[in-house]
């Protein structure tokens, strides 16, 4: 039978004469003491509280110990710091920096009903779950999982922090819609295998405004890009414009959103779009002149070579009119390239160079802020059963998303890092050892004095405490 042991010391190669031992003997160290920048983030927009506000508690408050605000905050926290799984909390539960930032009242986590939780002030993955697994239907007469979610409520979430976070109405704005694979490696409900990603996936609808997030909807991905986006609009278009009502509206996306049900709804209702035209032999005809030209400026320069024309377009049967098409004729060493975008934007507003290059271009910025969720924030992890469970997750790593953003937005604004990943954010801003001492009357943090990145810091909290708190 093999002798268990806990090793006490880890002694490792002498540094000259000296010896050079470790041991876990700190007390209560966190590494994540720069978390407290997302707290006054939270203080100063009132994120959290807002998105708990979607979740409806039919739990016995007499028997209770977290709250929803508290579970809610305990999983975004976690999520931002770079915590991905449920899992990691039934060791994170123990850390009086997470419990500070959280709320807990007691944050060493000593005043616990019962004895075995003594010490560990926030909730075990087994209480978290209960976020996401509850049915629709459960209420105060459910055994276990008690604590609803609105989606409605979280979908008015979404957009309702971008209204907040504007002192003055925008002149315009550009709302940017996107459709991305999700791979599965399980046996997830609604779980298809898509021939273009090649791989099981959902296929998740993604809507942002610049770096603020307005939709992130969880869908099967045996359907069109496209599918549910006229619904989406109608109610984000709509909510705007009740803030907004001057405002004007440029929807823009590649050519999977190309579809007569988007532009006629837009042009029934004042919004412009800018959306990416899939190219075909039609098309590709009515450029000819402007590649050949393309060609002839490539084989004399050695240079890729562009030649735009403007034109309108109707197809065949799908659309019920004719439209503007800008054609982009390329010439590249591997050959011709030749792009479309179809808009309903007049070439009196905008030309035709203009309009590819500055306007349709630029949607690539939101194709990083979806990688920067999936891959910083965990928005991939969706291996639960039910979709139900995986949108909830989804719409938790999308929250995650709006608190570092504002952090980048608020706390950043004119520092070097001030379009910085929530990577780089995490791992140079928040994830600083610190000594954390709780006493009655005060929380000491000791952040480790070697950090490099101090006086970043010091001029993070500087923007965050002269930031005025906004609106909710």
């Amino acid at each position: 039978m093999q002798t268990e042991c806990t090793q006490k010391s880890f002694p490792f190669h002498p540094q000259n004469r000296r010896q050079v031992v470790a041991r876990f003997d700190g007390g209560s160290i966190t590494s994540d003491g720069g978390g407290l920048l997302l707290r006054e983030v939270d203080r100063r927009t009132g994120i959290l509280e807002q998105f708990a506000r979607c979740f409806t508690d039919h739990r016995d408050v007499t028997l209770i110990e977290h709250t929803v605000r508290e579970l809610v905050g305990q999983r975004i926290y976690a999520l931002a710091l770079g915590y991905e799984d449920l899992n990691d909390h039934d060791d994170l539960r123990r850390d009086p920096l997470l419990a500070t930032l959280v709320g807990k009242s007691d944050p060493s986590g000593d005043k616990r009903v019962r004895e075995r939780d003594c010490g560990k002030p926030l909730a075990g993955k087994s209480t978290l779950n209960r976020l996401e697994l509850s049915p629709a239907e459960a209420g105060p007469a459910s055994r276990y999982k008690k604590i609803v979610v609105d989606g409605e409520r979280v979908e008015r979430f979404f957009v309702e922090q971008f209204i907040q976070a504007h002192e003055q109405p925008p002149e315009r704005i550009v709302v940017d819609l996107d459709a991305t694979d999700d791979p599965l490696h399980g046996n997830q409900e609604g779980r298809f295998f898509h021939g273009f990603y090649g791989n099981y996936c959902y296929l998740p609808l993604y809507i942002f405004c610049g770096e603020f997030l307005l939709c992130a909807r969880l869908r099967k991905s045996d359907i069109d890009a496209s599918a549910g986006s006229v619904e989406e609009l109608e109610r984000i278009v709509g909510r705007i414009r009740q803030s907004w009502a001057e405002v004007k509206i440029v929807i823009r996306a590649d050519s999977g959103f190309a579809r007569e049900e988007i532009m006629a709804w837009c042009e029934a209702n004042g919004v412009d779009y800018v959306l990416g035209l899939a190219r075909n032999a039609r098309l590709t005809r009515a450029l000819g002149r402007q590649l050949r030209e393309a060609k002839k400026e490539h084989e004399r320069t050695g240079l890729p070579a562009r030649v735009f024309r403007d034109f309108t377009y109707r197809t065949r049967k799908s659309w019920s009119r004719r439209r503007r098409v800008v054609g982009k004729a390329e010439h590249l060493s591997g050959g011709p390239n030749p792009r479309f975008v179809v808009t309903s934007i007049p070439i009196s507003e905008i030309d035709a160079r203009a309009l590819y290059e500055d306007e349709y271009c630029a949607r690539g910025e939101m194709e990083n802020r979806i990688k920067e969720q999936q891959l910083y924030l965990f928005a991939d992890r969706t291996s639960a059963a039910t979709m139900r469970a995986n949108q909830i997750r989804l719409w938790f790593s999308s929250v995650a998303y709006v608190l570092m953003q504002a952090l980048r937005r608020l706390g950043l604004k004119g520092t070097t890092m001030a379009k910085a990943q929530c990577e780089t954010i995490r791992v140079k801003l928040l994830k600083i050892g610190a000594q954390v001492r709780v006493t009655v009357r005060k929380i000491w943090v000791s952040l480790a004095s070697g950090s490099p990145y101090a006086a970043l810091f010091e001029q993070a909290y500087k923007n965050l405490r002269a930031a005025p708190p906004l609106r909710c």
